[in-house]
């Protein structure tokens, strides 16, 4: 048998590497003197500690050593496991270089693209075909007041969150298709309905976003930025882009300090 310092040297593990392993019952010596308190190692040991090494280079914790060596958990299923949050890791610090590079290349860029996740919500929606733009302030008017009506002690969510969709597949000037949405605190009563008045719960979601400072003439160069950067990207659109209107007419007279967060929902 092998005293401790020789199996060290042999395995090229430290003593103390290998008493923790002892203590945390992963590599157990096969004799300890009662008298001295020396440990011994078989030298066929020097396979386990090997395999333990092996599983800690490839990222695996203490603990998941430990299911694999102690409770003889399948090995494939740990790294299957292991694997996926590496990949996602990866995943997460490859969206963070390609933003790093987009900012470089966009050095004069007045508006910073930045991603947010949406969390699940519970709203109320209007949707409606409107003659033209300049009804949308109204219509948003006209959405509050007949949910207020139909439920008067409803209460919308704390910080504000509310949006416009406009649903038609292209741009239209005349007979715009949009849909008004306000996040609300759900009751565990459900709130009243008609016909154009309707509730839904919006799942988690990832957006990618810009703030458009201005009059809303001039969102279509904000648009074009955003669309360029998950084009560039290569993300994958999901659903309809939202519009959340946060400074305008109704609390700014100067145009020029209109504020606008677009938020376009990815995969």
């Amino acid at each position: 048998m092998l005293k401790i310092g020789e199996f060290s040297k042999m395995s090229k593990v430290t003593i103390k590497a290998l008493r923790y392993y002892e203590k945390e019952g992963l590599l157990i010596p096969k004799h300890i003197d009662n008298f001295n308190g020396y440990r011994y190692y078989e030298s066929n040991q020097l396979i386990d500690i090997s395999k333990i090494i092996s599983l800690k280079q490839v990222g695996l914790s203490i603990e998941e050593i430990k299911r694999i060596i102690i409770n003889k958990e399948p090995i494939d299923v740990i790294l299957k496991s292991k694997k996926e949050e590496l990949e996602n890791v990866i995943s997460l610090y490859k969206y963070q270089l390609s933003k790093f590079n987009y900012l470089l290349k966009e050095k004069d860029m007045k508006e910073e693209i930045f991603e947010k996740i949406i969390p699940v919500c519970y709203v109320y929606y209007k949707e409606g075909i409107l003659k033209d733009y300049s009804e949308v302030s109204m219509f948003i008017q006209d959405s509050g007041r007949e949910c207020l009506e139909l439920n008067p002690n409803i209460k919308c969510v704390v910080p504000d969150y509310c949006y416009v969709n406009y649903l038609d597949g292209e741009y239209k000037e005349k007979n715009v298709k949009i849909r008004y949405a306000q996040a609300v605190i759900k009751e565990d009563k459900p709130f009243k309905e008609s016909e154009n008045i309707k509730f839904m719960s919006i799942p988690e979601t990832k957006c990618i976003c810009i703030y458009h400072k201005g009059a809303y003439d001039s969102l279509g160069t904000s648009y074009a930025k955003i669309m360029k950067y998950i084009e560039s990207n290569k993300l994958e659109i999901k659903d309809f882009p939202r519009e959340c209107y946060i400074d305008g007419i109704w609390n700014k007279d100067n145009i020029d300090d209109w504020l606008t967060e677009i938020q376009v929902p990815i995969n």
